[in-house]
């Protein structure tokens, strides 16, 4: 799926001009994998930039490599967290990759970047006269509203109304349009309806749907699955004198704090291997980390997750919850389901509860007397609700498979509980307030209780169900082609999708150079 067909000179003059007169430098996809490649005159700017600023600086900040602070950092090798087993109740390695520390605190501006500036860096997006129109279940209609500020563009963001309030207050705030659909996260139908509204009534708005554009998935195959590749090379080249399940037998915690905070005890056990990769499927961006991981580790596990009131990918099911940042319902048309190897689905009520023992002082108090070390305690409100439940499906993922202390399961932290503050009052009015009783009963039913319930192991014709379970949403009600249907079955249609960001890179590379800023 070639992305960019042509380019319009007419437009791309008019693009540069503005970019020249707003002071924009726009990044390239190499450099937001290795930021050791930004021109010094773009750090020497950052150090006096706030990370949530309205300033173009900070598309170079579009990176999982930020130094964890919120003005003036640096950048440094990641930001991860390995849970230990005190907490996951396994000796597999489960590591968290922190998207706290991304512009907006999610990583969706990456996704938003991946699809507006290829087109804006070939003229087929005019920002003098068009807007870009961001449907989304939350974060991606944040990343792309804020990449519209930072690129002179004009944002319009489409949500469910049940959407936490902290969206739609930021939102506006950046200067956004808001438009709410009824529902919750997983009433996606009701946003692409409104999409085809717009479509019809304004045709000065460009939609750019996650769930269909591919530059979302080309973003996360080419940044999001490098840097999984270099964490998992530091863990697999790093030493630990005692393993893992000693460590715990013995009483002594293994920590790993995030990359740029200070350290703890080393990472891994020699000849770690990486099993595993777990991701949310939602729009199916981040999960094509995993193609570009199975190139390099054919034996990989790619695990899919999904609300279990809403189980689309375990029995072509269907429901609302309340995991937010997972839109539900349907097969994405970007997700490369012949690469998905097991689906999870987490109970949404799993998820609230251990967002209260995560972040209420009485469940992280009873965490320290399980032997949860005090450095993990403190880091789990990098832990959004989504987050939470990409740590539960990393866990039964572990146990099904069976898996030990040299072996490596990762999964994305996508946010954190910084745009849930509101979710956490919500639960006290609703339960009243939290004591060690129900810390008890939750860190029992919800963490030492998981199973390996609720999933389902992938053969060929399940994926091929699933790839054929698209034909309703994107044939039917979405108008694509049946034959592009049949194209997406095909592995060389990814192979020749993921090699088109090298373009994209000459684009920017002379876009920028047009510019004159560097």
């Amino acid at each position: 799926m070639k992305i960019i067909q042509s380019i319009n000179e007419q437009v791309l003059e008019k693009t540069i001009r503005r970019c020249r007169e707003r002071n924009i430098v726009i990044p390239t996809f190499a450099q937001q994998k290795d930021p050791t490649t930004i021109p010094q005159s773009i750090k020497d700017r950052l150090a006096n930039v706030g990370l949530w600023d309205v300033d173009p600086a900070n598309l170079f900040r579009i990176t999982w490599k930020n130094e964890p602070i919120e003005r003036g950092g640096g950048f440094n090798d990641g930001n991860w967290i390995e849970f230990p087993p005190e907490l996951t109740g396994v000796d597999a390695r489960i590591v968290g990759l922190v998207g706290k520390w991304f512009p907006t605190g999610s990583h969706k501006v990456g996704a938003g970047f991946g699809c507006l500036v290829p087109r804006l860096v070939s003229g087929q997006f005019d920002p003098t006269t068009q807007k870009a129109v961001w449907p989304s279940t939350g974060n991606y209609c944040r990343g792309g509203a804020f990449d519209c500020a930072l690129l002179a563009c004009t944002a319009v963001a489409i949500l469910p109304e049940e959407m936490s309030r902290e969206r739609f207050e930021w939102l506006r705030s950046i200067g956004s349009e808001v438009i709410a659909t009824p529902g919750c996260e997983s009433n996606v139908k009701e946003v692409y309806d409104k999409c085809w509204e717009i479509r019809r009534t304004r045709p000065d708005c460009v939609i750019f749907n996650q769930f269909d554009e591919f530059g979302n998935a080309i973003w996360h195959y080419h940044v999001t699955g490098a840097v999984i590749d270099e964490i998992f090379q530091r863990i697999a080249t790093s030493s630990n004198e005692e393993p893992r399940a000693s460590a715990r037998a013995g009483g002594r915690v293994s920590v790993a704090e995030p990359r740029g905070l200070k350290s703890a005890a080393p990472l891994a056990a020699p000849h770690a291997r990486l099993a595993a990769y777990v991701s949310a499927t939602g729009s199916a961006g981040t999960i094509a980390a995993g193609d570009y991981l199975r190139r390099k580790y054919p034996h990989l596990k790619v695990v899919a997750t999904e609300a279990l009131q809403c189980p689309t990918l375990l029995m072509c099911g269907f429901g609302g919850h309340r995991i937010e940042g997972i839109g539900d319902k349907h097969v994405p048309w970007i997700h490369n389901v012949r690469n998905t190897d097991m689906i999870v689905a987490v109970d949404d009520e799993q998820c609230m509860e251990l967002l209260r023992l995560f972040n209420e002082e009485p469940g992280r108090e009873f965490l320290r007397k399980q032997g949860v070390a005090s450095e993990i305690v403190e880091q789990l409100p990098l832990l959004g609700i989504s987050s939470i439940c990409n740590l539960v499906a990393a866990i039964k993922t572990a146990k099904y498979y069976e898996l030990g202390p040299r072996d490596v399961l990762i999964t994305p932290l996508t946010d954190s509980m910084e745009l849930y503050q509101s979710r956490i009052k919500e639960q006290r009015e609703l339960h009243g307030p939290y004591g060690e009783a129900d810390a008890g009963r939750h860190f029992g039913r919800y963490l030492e209780g998981i199973g390996i319930d609720h999933l389902r192991e992938f053969n060929y014709y399940d994926r091929k169900t699933l790839h054929n379970f698209k034909y309703f949403t994107w044939v039917e009600q979405q108008q694509r082609d049946v034959e592009e249907l049949r194209q997406l079955w095909d592995p060389d249609f990814w192979e020749e999708t993921w090699v088109q960001v090298e373009e994209w890179d000459r684009l920017i590379g002379e876009f920028n150079a047009s510019v004159g800023l560097v």
